[in-house]
């Protein structure tokens, strides 16, 4: 059986911004450099009038083979103007699972 090459930070903002036409992206490995757990933001006019679900879905959909491929994908989405209006009002958003406390879970001991 073919290996399969890992997922990476590069390789999935390269992908969301070509086929989600992404005016921004930031990905971050929650999992420590294994590859297993990513959060995002990722703006794009194409969330335009979609709830949040549908934007998830539409993100999902791009991404479906390496969302299959690892434990944990977190983005959150934003059209260019909430983005924009973040910005201006000194809102920075943070991809989901940075606001914690910066541990990062490796393992449970029983």
């Amino acid at each position: 059986m073919a290996e399969e090459s890992p997922v990476t930070e590069a390789g999935l903002k390269a992908k969301i911004t070509e086929q989600l036409q992404a005016t921004h992206v930031e990905i971050e490995d929650m999992s420590g450099g294994c590859g297993q757990a990513f959060s995002a933001i990722i703006v794009s006019p194409q969330f335009e009038k979609k709830t949040t679900l549908a934007r998830h879905r539409l993100v999902n959909t791009a991404l479906k083979a390496e969302v299959a491929a690892i434990h944990a994908w977190t983005p959150k989405c934003y059209t260019p103007e909430q983005w924009e209006k973040q910005r201006q009002e000194g809102n920075q958003a943070v991809a989901p699972g940075k606001d914690t406390t910066g541990e990062v879970v490796s393992g449970i001991k029983g």
